[in-house]
């Protein structure tokens, strides 16, 4: 087993279950024109994160970490028509290009983007008082998805489902010893998840063209 053979079982899921997609597709080329690290989830992790949406019937969604919207599109069309997704970003340019990207999509009038640290944009939506989110999604600086988990939890109701990216670190989160901040933070996320009573979750690992690597996946009882 190895990455050549995981990437040959993506390209052939992407090919039979995924026709292709012009709006995804762009979004790729000007979002690696634009310089950006070439981090975006596969097509076949994305189909899965706009059918989880849609299974849950969500019309509220919250992503933290927007990069150039590759994600940000797949979830947005999860919504139905009157729907919202509220992204958070840290750097300004790829705020522009998610933006350029999602309005390119059909997608901008479902999508406010938020600029700056997201520990700031999430209190902001605290203090704001704003509604519930019915599904939330983590794919940003591993370091602060302790804090990241302590917050959406504030921005939940009971049934809201939260999905984390890149959990398995290759295999480090087996580690306790590791040194890598990012696995630290990970691990610290998935035990304050096990400590608390309103969650209900689970971890998968996955392989494919992104190597090795898993999410995991939340469930908001109360």
């Amino acid at each position: 087993m190895n990455e050549t053979l995981w990437t040959d079982v993506d390209e052939y899921f992407v090919g039979l279950l995924l026709p292709s997609d012009s709006a995804l597709e762009e979004t790729l080329t000007r979002s690696a024109a634009a310089n950006l690290p070439p981090i975006s989830v596969a097509p076949n992790q994305g189909k899965l994160l706009e059918l989880l949406a849609r299974m849950q019937g969500a019309r509220r969604i919250l992503e933290i970490g927007t990069l150039g919207g590759y994600s940000t599109i797949w979830l947005a069309r999860a919504l139905p028509s009157d729907g919202s997704l509220v992204t958070l970003e840290l750097e300004p340019l790829h705020a522009e290009v998610a933006r350029k990207n999602i309005d390119r999509a059909g997608l901008g009038a479902l999508v406010d983007i938020r600029v700056g640290p997201a520990t700031t944009s999430l209190q902001e939506l605290i203090d704001g008082d704003a509604e519930p989110f019915d599904f939330i999604f983590i794919d940003a600086d591993k370091e602060g998805y302790p804090k990241y988990l302590e917050l959406s939890l504030r921005l939940s109701r009971p049934g809201t489902v939260i999905v984390a990216d890149n959990v398995v670190r290759d295999g480090e989160i087996a580690n306790s010893t590791s040194t890598d901040e990012r696995v630290q933070g990970v691990r610290a996320f998935l035990e304050m998840a096990v400590a608390n009573d309103r969650i209900e979750g689970t971890a998968i690992q996955t392989v494919g063209n992104k190597g090795y690597d898993g999410f995991a996946l939340l469930f908001v009882t109360r």
